[in-house]
């Protein structure tokens, strides 16, 4: 769908999201963001939050956590206006930090071929779901299932539907050490950090829910290292953790996104230069078309899929919460 543009950035914004990210994945969300760009009282209250607050996920989900009818636009418009104060206090607080286990299955084809041991760093951690590669089970379209069920070690099982020559893994990856950096890392043990979490999946993905749920229950069971602050500057710090002996991994899922063009080069610049100076280590990205620094997608894929890069270089092209995995030749 052509979405025509206005020149009003966040009547923009909302514009995208209800027909690139929202249809057909939440028809709630996808009319509340219709209903938003049509509607200059609405827009006006979101223009009051700096830029980087006034985006749809963020604002959907503030309200919702406060109370928000999961109904029609004009039921939640009326509930917005009269509750304005409290979501845009909350929107200055909160960060979106979906946090979606399942985007492990299209990175565990690149996890399964490094030799092990491996340290995992995850950049935008959130509560650092995605650090547990090695825990969940896996299913290909209808293969067989990969990982431990049986014996306890998950009953979070990932489903992925594939395409293209996809180096399907034989082997699990044998993770040592794993931590995360995040701005503000949400606590697996904290109820509100949970509650927050679950806000920020869609109303109708009730799957995708109860199973961030059964991984939080795994993040619970082996927590992780959690830094707080910006992963460009501690970055090297987190890192010098790593057991010497293993091969490290940068990773990152949907994060510096939120970051502006410039910052964006900077923590890709950081990423090489430690990869140069600590050898044995990877960068795996995984980020909308465009946002990684030197990863130029060809534009024959979908706009709303993600780019799946190995150490910068485009291997494949993914749903954005882990769903599909269109491997490139």
């Amino acid at each position: 769908m052509q979405v025509q543009q206005t020149g009003d950035v966040t009547r923009d914004w909302y514009t995208r999201f209800a027909a690139h990210e929202a249809r057909g994945q939440s028809a709630i969300y996808e009319a509340w963001a219709v209903g938003v760009a049509g509607d200059d009282e609405v827009l006006d209250r979101i223009r009051e939050l700096p830029r980087p607050k006034r985006q749809p996920n963020l604002v959907f989900a503030c309200s919702r956590l406060l109370g928000a009818p999961e109904g029609s636009y004009g039921e939640w418009r009326e509930w917005l206006l009269a509750h304005w104060p409290a979501v845009a206090d909350a929107a200055l607080h909160r960060s979106t930090q979906t946090n979606e286990p399942r985007r492990c299955a299209v990175m565990l084809p690149l996890l399964a071929r490094i030799d092990g041991p491996i340290a995992l760093l995850e950049v935008g951690a959130s509560a650092g779901l995605c650090l547990y590669p090695d825990r969940y089970a896996y299913r290909y379209d209808d293969g067989s299932v990969l990982g431990d069920t049986v014996l306890g070690a998950s009953d979070v099982l990932l489903e992925c539907a594939t395409t293209g020559p996809v180096p399907l893994p034989a082997r699990m990856p044998e993770i040592a050490w794993r931590a995360g950096i995040d701005l503000a890392p949400l606590d697996a043990d904290d109820a509100d950090d949970m509650r927050w979490l679950e806000t920020l999946i869609w109303p109708e993905q009730v799957e995708r829910r109860e199973r961030i749920r059964r991984a939080i229950e795994v993040a619970r069971r082996e927590p992780a290292r959690l830094v707080a602050g910006d992963g460009r500057e501690r970055l090297r710090e987190v890192a010098a953790g790593a057991p010497a002996n293993a091969t490290l991994v940068v990773f990152h899922a949907g994060t510096i996104v939120y970051l502006g063009r410039d910052d964006r080069a900077a923590f890709a610049d950081a990423v090489r230069a430690l990869a140069a100076d600590r050898g044995r280590t990877h960068w795996i990205s995984l980020e909308g078309q465009g946002v990684t620094p030197g990863v130029q997608p060809d534009g024959t894929a979908p706009s709303s899929t993600f780019a799946l890069a190995f150490d910068g270089d485009l291997v494949a092209f993914a749903g954005p919460h882990g769903q599909s995995l269109d491997w490139l030749g």
